[in-house]
C-alpha cells in the first residue's frame, strides 16, 4: 500500500471530521486509532488518518506519538503528512501544537510550513492571521470557555509563537488571493529569513485550493479539515489520486442505540436538550462523578431496561459555569480525567449490554470511549453533519459496528437523531 497522504489527528473526533472530508473529496481513507499494528489489516486506500490523543497531554509525550504515527505513515509511501489539529486552535501556551510541529518539521527536514485552522465551510476563517469563529475572533467566541484549553487571543502568529522554537511569519490573504505562485514565493522569502512556519489567511473555499496545492509540494503542513480538503483537491487536481465517489459503510448493524454526550460546549447543550424530546436521557452530575459516587453504575442501571424500547442519551455535559466550579474544588486535569473515565465505563457497559450503534459527542469523551472499547481503526461512510461521518469500527473485538464521534461544536440542532436515521 502506498498512500497519497498521511495524516496525524491530534483527537479522535478531529480524525473523523478530517477522514469524512477527505472522503467527501473523492480520497479512499480509513482513520486508525492510534499508530496501527504491523498485521491489522487494511484496505487499499488514498489516505490513512492516524487518531491520537495528543491535544491536552503532556508535550512530550504529544511528541513522542507524533514522531511515532509520522514514521508509520512515511514508510507506507506518504510523501506528505498532515498535522491535523483543531480548527478552533485548542492549545495551551505550553503546547502542544508548536512541539509537535516542530519535531515533525525536524523529522522530515522541511524548511518552512504553512499552517491554518481555517475551514470556511464550517465558520472557521483566518484573516491577518487572526481565527474567527463565524463573525467574532475566537477570543470573543464560546471557546474562551474552553474547559481545558480556553482560548483568549485570536492572533495565531503570537499563539504558535508562544509554543514554537522557530519564529512565525505570515502569508496574508492579499498573498494568496493572488494564486499558488505567489504563496510559493512568499513562503521562500519566509524560509530565507529562516522562518520555519507561517500562518496562512483563508477566508473562501477557493483559498484553500491554492494552499493545498502549495502545501502538497511540500513534506509537512499543520491544520484542521479545511487545508486536508485542499491538499485532497490538489492530489485529484493533478492526477496523483483518481477520485473515488464515496460510498456507505457496508450492511446493516441494527441492535440497540446509545448516545454519550461529554462536551460542554453550546451546541451540544442545545442538541441534547433537543433530544430530550424524542428519547430518554438522563443527566449525570460531575460532582458526583469526581467525588466517585457511582456515576457510571447508575447510568447503566438506568439504562439497561430502556434499549429495548429505543435509543437513550447518557450526558455529563454541563454549563461552563457548572464545569469550572467542579474544576476548582477538585484541579481541573483531576476533573476531566474521572469524568472521560466515567464515561469509558458507561460505554464499555451499554456494548456488553448489546448496544452496537453508539455516538459520542465531545472530543476527550470519543477517545476515551474508543480507546476503552479497544478499537483500532474505522471505515469512513456516509456524512451526518459537516465534519463528522458514520464509521465502521475495522478489526474490534466487538464486532460489527456503527459509531459516530462528534466535535462539541459540530452538528445541527437535531444531531443525534440526524445520526440514528443514517446508522442502521
Amino acid at each position: 500500500m502506498i498512500l497519497a497522504l498521511g495524516c496525524i489527528a491530534d483527537d479522535y473526533t478531529g480524525a473523523s471530521d478530517l477522514a469524512n472530508t477527505l472522503t467527501r473529496a473523492g480520497l479512499r481513507t480509513v482513520q486508525t486509532i492510534g499508530v496501527p499494528a504491523n498485521d491489522l489489516a487494511l484496505p487499499e486506500v488514498d489516505a490513512v488518518v492516524v487518531s491520537l490523543k495528543s491535544r491536552s497531554i503532556d508535550a512530550s509525550v504529544a511528541v513522542s506519538r507524533s514522531r511515532a504515527a509520522e514514521t508509520w505513515l512515511r514508510g507506507r509511501g506518504a510523501g506528505h503528512v498532515l498535522f491535523k489539529i483543531c480548527s478552533t486552535f485548542d492549545s495551551t501556551d505550553a503546547g502542544n501544537i508548536g512541539p509537535v510541529m516542530d519535531a515533525l518539521r525536524a523529522e522530515c527536514g522541511e524548511s518552512a510550513v504553512l499552517v491554518t485552522p481555517a475551514f470556511p465551510e464550517t465558520g472557521r476563517t483566518v484573516y491577518q492571521g487572526n481565527l474567527f469563529v463565524g463573525a467574532v475572533p475566537l477570543n470573543e467566541s464560546p471557546l474562551k470557555d474552553h474547559p481545558l484549553n480556553p482560548m483568549h487571543d485570536s492572533n495565531l502568529v503570537r499563539v504558535l509563537a508562544r509554543q514554537s522554537k522557530t519564529q512565525i511569519g505570515l502569508v496574508d490573504l492579499a498573498t494568496v488571493s493572488r494564486g499558488a505562485d505567489a504563496v510559493r514565493a512568499r513562503l521562500a522569502e519566509l524560509a530565507d529569513k529562516g522562518i520555519g512556519a507561517a500562518i496562512i489567511d483563508a477566508v473562501f473555499d477557493r483559498d484553500l485550493e491554492t494552499i493545498g496545492l502549495v502545501a502538497a509540494e511540500h513534506r509537512l503542513s499543520v491544520g484542521a479539515s479545511g487545508i486536508g480538503l485542499g491538499l485532497a483537491r490538489a492530489l485529484v487536481s493533478t492526477g496523483k489520486v483518481k477520485s473515488t465517489a464515496a460510498g456507505g459503510t457496508g450492511a446493516a448493524v441494527g441492535g440497540p442505540a446509545a448516545c454519550l454526550a461529554g462536551s460542554c460546549s453550546q451546541a451540544t447543550l442545545q442538541q441534547i436538550a433537543n433530544a430530550e424530546r424524542v428519547m430518554p436521557v438522563l443527566h449525570l452530575d460531575p460532582e458526583q462523578i469526581v467525588a466517585g459516587g457511582g456515576e457510571a453504575q447508575r447510568a447503566l442501571a438506568w439504562a439497561r431496561p430502556r434499549l429495548a424500547d429505543g435509543p437513550v442519551l447518557i450526558a455529563s455535559s454541563a454549563t461552563p459555569e457548572a464545569v469550572a466550579g467542579v474544576q476548582a474544588r477538585h484541579g481541573r486535569d483531576a476533573a476531566g480525567h474521572a469524568i472521560e473515565q466515567a464515561m469509558a465505563d458507561i460505554a464499555e457497559g451499554l456494548v456488553q449490554a448489546g448496544v452496537r450503534r453508539l455516538i459520542v459527542a465531545g472530543g476527550e469523551t470519543s477517545g476515551s470511549v474508543v480507546d476503552r472499547l479497544r478499537i483500532p481503526g474505522f471505515l469512513v461512510g456516509v456524512e451526518i453533519a459537516a465534519g463528522v461521518p458514520v464509521l465502521r469500527a475495522v478489526g474490534a473485538e466487538t464486532g460489527e459496528m456503527l459509531l459516530a464521534l462528534k466535535s462539541g461544536n459540530f452538528g445541527g440542532p437535531e444531531f443525534f437523531t440526524d445520526a440514528l436515521k443514517l446508522m442502521r
